[in-house]
């Protein structure tokens, strides 16, 4: 065991950092099966056997076999054959090999170091309910899975949503946990703009959600332009639906003109706080993650407009939602520089 206690920080926080790259890594994945329609092809869950792939041609044929049961195939993707349908598997066979993945690579480190003293006794507790709730997310995805393969050939847009509000909540609790390693508070007093720091992650966060639901709307494919809806400001039959609440989940105009209002506003506040945070009495770091919060939002609105004009290509929607999670780790990079000052 190194007795420099500095020294073991650096190495643990550097390993749950590379834990939140493949997080990172994972969500937009994630995307990637969602926009090429690939999250339904695999109708079994299988966290232990299911690590290995068909490795025969017979293997194949009873994979795609029980495919073809599936709603998916069945009302969607009939039209496919063994080639085809290898094309949308593998796909969703990396996610869940990445996920498996990110468990080995965060356990194995996870008792070494505990063995060499670099985690003490007390702070098991808080790894130990990382890899916990690593192992639920496993089972919210496949609960998610599920709901596009009893009739409907669509996931629901609330597990969809709930399975990327779980993975923004794992990487954040990694990525704080990592910081405090990092930059162990020196001060107790908290900054006076910490307060308007959280209030703005709070909206990021907010406005992360709200895309979740276009995404599993599928909101993003109506009314492609910009700034007006068609021919409307405020497009009409916002609250068609009833009860009304069920128009902010279900209703596909409103969930659109929902993301884009919080989008706006998240914008407009980020350019607010940039314009009057304080350039004195703040480490170099946190003045340096203020611009990157700034220019990180600007390409943001750029790759949402772009991405709704051009109708959610696939490069562009998985940038837009990459850049989401990173807005959001600035936001949260300074959330906790300015917490203890």
């Amino acid at each position: 065991m190194s007795t420099n206690p500095a020294e073991n920080n650096r190495r643990v926080a550097q390993w749950l950092l590379i834990c939140c790259a493949l997080v990172f890594a994972m969500v937009l994945l994630g995307g990637v099966t969602r926009l090429t329609g690939s999250g339904l092809s695999m109708v079994e869950w299988q966290p232990v056997t299911g690590i290995l792939p068909p490795m025969s041609d017979e293997a194949w044929r009873k994979t795609f076999e029980m495919y073809q049961q599936s709603p998916e195939f069945q009302k969607v993707n009939s039209h496919m054959n063994v080639d085809d349908f290898k094309g949308i598997f593998w796909l969703e066979y990396l996610h869940r090999l990445l996920g498996r993945t990110i468990g080995i690579v965060f356990l194995l480190p996870f008792l070494y170091f505990v063995g060499k003293g670099y985690i003490r006794k007390n702070d098991w507790l808080k790894y130990a309910l990382m890899f916990v709730l690593g192992g639920m997310q496993g089972v919210l995805g496949w609960y998610m899975v599920k709901s596009g393969l009893v009739d409907n050939p669509r996931v629901s847009q609330y597990r969809l949503t709930s399975h990327l509000i779980a993975a923004f909540l794992i990487y954040a609790y990694m990525f704080w946990v990592a910081l405090s390693l990092l930059f162990p508070a020196v001060g107790n007093r908290r900054h006076s703009w910490y307060g308007k720091s959280m209030a703005l992650a709070t909206l990021i966060s907010i406005t992360v959600i709200s895309g979740g639901f276009v995404a599993g709307l599928k909101a993003g494919k109506v009314f492609n332009t910009f700034p007006m809806m068609g021919d409307y400001w405020v497009p009409p039959g916002l609250m068609a639906l009833e009860p009304w609440w069920r128009n902010l989940f279900d209703n596909i105009a409103t969930v659109q003109f929902d993301h884009r209002v919080l989008a706006l506003a998240t914008f407009g506040l980020i350019v607010v706080f940039w314009a009057k945070f304080p350039k004195a009495d703040v480490p170099a770091r946190i003045r340096k993650g203020v611009n990157a919060l700034l220019h990180t939002s600007i390409l943001q609105v750029a790759l949402g407009i772009t991405t709704l004009l051009l109708i959610v290509p696939i490069p562009l929607a998985v940038a837009h939602q990459g850049v989401a999670m990173l807005l959001f780790t600035i936001a949260l990079f300074l959330c906790h520089g300015l917490r203890r000052v």
